[in-house]
């Protein structure tokens, strides 16, 4: 973390709040400190002071003296702070909510604090150290683990016995799962501190583990082999390595955030067309060709809730997504959730269809609500996605709940007849015809003449096809078909009248071969 500013933005929309910064957001920041009454403020650049047992409308001195200390801001409990003092000094000015505890700002503020966007090894390269290091103050292999019990990292240290069990968790990444295993869970986040374990079968070693935890929340575990021979301090060596854990985990996220909401920028200004491709292709890590996934709520729920829910699918997507691809980047835009999905190859459409699709399930079941989801036209590289998200918006709008996901080469002639309406309505020269004349007609004498056409058309001019659409006899339909052209004054020989007549009846009035009958019926 260089800046005020980067701190705030890892931080997003939670507290702590920006109340002033007279001095800029590029002012540097290096570390949080708590404010001790009893002792003199040491000369820290940079720091930024939480005001732990000052009331924020008395914190006046305090600022005055931690802009002598070279502090980079004041953190104070409550809305109100002494705002004039600050900008008089050049401080910043935070708060925090009246009955935040100290110590867990202190923790979000220090976890943030040198967040970096991750890099290939997941930004949690420290981890590895502190396994390290665990391991041979206690003399016993050690993992670091997170709530699902996905191993994050684990110790190198040579010479310390292992059994095979940890052999396969290292191997795959995770710990294999058994009802034993799940038992052990269960009475280690039950625990308050370490946990001594048995072996789970025959020629596997006993556990020492304890759970890494922050203001309440459980991050992880860690877990060391016991083969007998740890050290006597193992307990508090593992409590000391479980906070010091929490620290580099939530750090961690911290710095998959701030990469999270970089990437999303990018893939919004590629959507709409004002990222530079190149430059945001790159930081994505997009090489080649890229599809545009569209995702949105089918059913939707109530007014309060609409947003709510679409967090929640985006959350799904993401999920998907990071799963599928690892870092990956989301967006919510007026409702619709859009992901940038690497297409290398033809063979990515099967790929891309089955992942819509998994997700379309997913988060069906997860928010009870209909979800659907569109693929626009995989593009050469990141500079098409603005048209394959147009592609994806397209699809979108010809999905239904028999049909709630297509790529936009499956509703290619939906999404055509779609736009051709549209661009039909707009142009006066275009909407007018014998269509109008048509639709007049039925109205005023109650035929279904206009009907007939579509099904007709629909059959290939084949009028017994068109009788059966019509569930009439072929000879109903010759009937209305020559009243019409000499009621109306249409020529149906001619194939010109025959294609704009289809066409505007099927894109401008909304008719096709299944549109329902109207109430009157007159042969």
């Amino acid at each position: 973390m260089d800046t005020l500013g980067d701190l705030l933005d890892v931080l997003g929309g939670s507290s702590p709040r920006l109340l002033t910064a007279p001095a800029g957001l590029a002012v540097p920041v290096t570390e949080v400190l708590l404010y001790d009454a009893g002792s003199p403020l040491p000369h820290t650049p940079g720091a930024l002071l939480l005001a732990v047992g000052v009331r924020a409308e008395a914190a006046g001195p305090l600022v005055r003296a931690a802009a002598g200390a070279g502090m980079a801001g004041l953190v104070v409990r409550g809305p109100d702070g002494p705002l004039a003092e600050a900008r008089e000094c050049g401080l910043a000015l935070l708060s925090v909510a009246p009955d935040a505890a100290w110590h867990h700002v202190h923790l979000l503020l220090a976890s943030a604090i040198g967040a970096r966007p991750a890099p290939s090894a997941g930004g949690l390269g420290d981890l590895f150290a502190l396994s390290d290091a665990i391991a041979a103050a206690v003399g016993g292999a050690t993992a670091v683990e997170d709530p699902g019990q996905r191993i994050l990292a684990y110790s190198t240290v040579p010479g310390q016995p292992v059994d095979e069990d940890r052999r396969q968790g290292i191997l795959g990444l995770r710990v294999p799962e058994s009802p034993e295993n799940s038992e052990q869970y269960r009475q280690l986040f039950a625990a308050g501190g370490p946990v001594r374990l048995p072996a789970l079968r025959e020629h596997c070693l006993p556990r020492l583990a304890v759970a890494v935890r922050a203001g309440g929340e459980t991050l992880g575990s860690i877990w060391v082999v016991d083969d007998g021979t740890l050290a006597a301090d193992a307990e508090a060596t593992l409590t000391q390595g479980a906070s010091t854990a929490a620290l580099l985990l939530l750090r961690a996220r911290a710095a998959r955030e701030l990469a999270r909401h970089q990437n999303t920028g990018l893939v919004r200004g590629l959507l709409d067309g004002t990222a530079d491709p190149a430059a945001a292709a790159q930081r994505l890590g997009l090489d080649g060709a890229v599809r545009v996934a569209a995702f949105v709520l089918g059913t939707a729920p109530g007014l309060a809730d609409a947003e709510q829910t679409a967090l929640r699918l985006l959350d799904v997507v993401r999920l998907s997504c990071e799963a599928r691809y690892g870092r990956h980047a989301c967006v919510l835009l007026d409702g619709v959730v859009y992901a940038l999905l690497p297409a290398p190859g033809e063979s990515g459409g099967a790929r891309h269809k089955a992942l819509a699709e998994d997700i379309v399930g997913r988060a069906g079941q997860a928010l009870r609500v209909d979800v659907r989801a569109a693929l626009g036209e995989v593009v050469p590289d990141a500079s098409g996605a603005a048209h394959s998200r147009a592609d994806a918006d397209l699809v979108l709008r010809v999905l239904d709940a028999d049909l709630p996901v297509a790529a936009v080469d499956e509703v290619r002639a939906r999404v055509t007849l779609l736009r051709l309406g549209e661009v039909l309505a707009e142009r006066r020269e275009l909407s007018a015809g014998t269509w109008r004349r048509v639709l007049a007609y039925d109205e005023e004498h109650g035929t279904e003449y206009a009907r007939t056409l579509v099904c007709w058309f629909d059959a290939g001019c084949d009028m017994a096809g068109a009788a059966a659409l019509l569930d009439v006899h072929p000879n109903t339909c010759r009937y209305r078909l020559r009243q019409l052209q000499q009621q109306v004054g249409t020529d149906l020989t001619d194939p010109d009248e025959r294609l704009v007549l289809w066409l505007q009846l099927r894109t401008l009035a909304g008719l096709g071969s299944a549109t329902p009958r109207a109430a009157s019926r007159t042969p």
